[in-house]
């Protein structure tokens, strides 16, 4: 099992307890990663990022490096569709993948149920209650991406090759064409 630059909780000095570095949605997904065996790296930002672009700013690469994983309604299923972070998705494109005739963007409320993640922190793993996960075929053309990767001031980086693998995502075409 390779796996770089997972942070272990530290002991605290006063506690024989374990403490955590991380909140829990990010430990989910760092214990889904040590679990998968992934060769992936978690990060903690100084600042949150409200949006891609910030993201992309905050880790020093390009914007189409930052992976967008968007929930959507498909037929009251929940599809979670991923994009580079210089497009939007299709909802169209989304709707045809998951074999559906509409796809809307989830409400916030939906989209904590679904992922148990908060909006616009919503890492492309663990998503045991969702059906399908999609990734736009563009992001395969990168050697590695940054997604999220449970907080707004945390994020993953691994290959395209390993998001699809962790995720079980379907490569297709979900983005807008701009």
């Amino acid at each position: 099992m390779s796996l770089a630059c997972l942070r272990m909780p530290r002991r605290a000095a006063y506690s024989s307890r374990v403490t955590r570095l991380w909140p829990e949605p990010v430990e989910r997904v760092r214990t889904y990663l040590l679990r998968a065996g992934a060769e992936a790296r978690v990060e903690e930002l100084p600042l949150p990022t409200r949006t891609a672009a910030e993201a992309a700013r905050a880790v020093g690469c390009d914007l189409d490096r930052i992976v967008k994983a968007l929930v959507l309604e498909c037929d009251g299923r929940p599809v979670v569709a991923m994009v580079p972070g210089d497009r939007r998705a299709d909802p169209g494109k989304v709707a045809r993948a998951a074999g559906v005739t509409k796809a809307r963007v989830a409400s916030p409320e939906r989209v904590r149920a679904a992922t148990g993640f908060e909006p616009g922190a919503v890492a492309p793993f663990p998503l045991p209650q969702v059906d399908r996960v999609l990734i736009d075929r563009s992001l395969l053309r990168h050697d590695w991406v940054w997604a999220g990767a449970g907080s707004s001031r945390h994020l993953v980086r691994l290959s395209p090759a390993e998001l699809v693998r962790l995720s079980r995502a379907i490569v297709t075409d979900v983005a807008r064409e701009e």
